[in-house]
């Protein structure tokens, strides 16, 4: 038994089950979200959803710039943003999502 009972869900009949598609995305993200931009953390979701089990993605930029509804020139940006903090890396035209570390500074 846990010391700590968890809360019954807002809508008990709407509770999510895990699909056999799911993506991971670490909680450890939530401590580093102040440091990106809003388009650096659109990015980073859309690189977690997309990639496959070794986190890497190849969509092209002009697709994830369409279903982000970003101008083109803001998904170089974001994935700049994000190699600097060391969420992703990238080698045109894939990019990898990174275990998640401590904070860099």
């Amino acid at each position: 038994m846990s010391p700590h009972p968890r809360p019954a869900p807002v809508d008990p009949t709407r509770v999510r089950t895990v699909p056999a598609h799911f993506a991971w995305i670490d909680h450890r993200l939530r401590d580093r979200l102040g440091e990106l931009s809003l388009e650096a953390i659109a990015l980073l979701l859309f690189l977690h959803l997309a990639a496959d089990k070794t986190g890497c993605s190849f969509w092209a930029d002009a697709t994830i710039a369409d279903k982000l509804g970003l101008p083109d020139a803001a998904i170089g940006e974001a994935r700049a943003q994000l190699v600097a903090q060391g969420l992703i890396a990238y080698r045109a035209p894939r990019s990898q999502v990174l275990p998640v570390e401590g904070r860099r500074r």
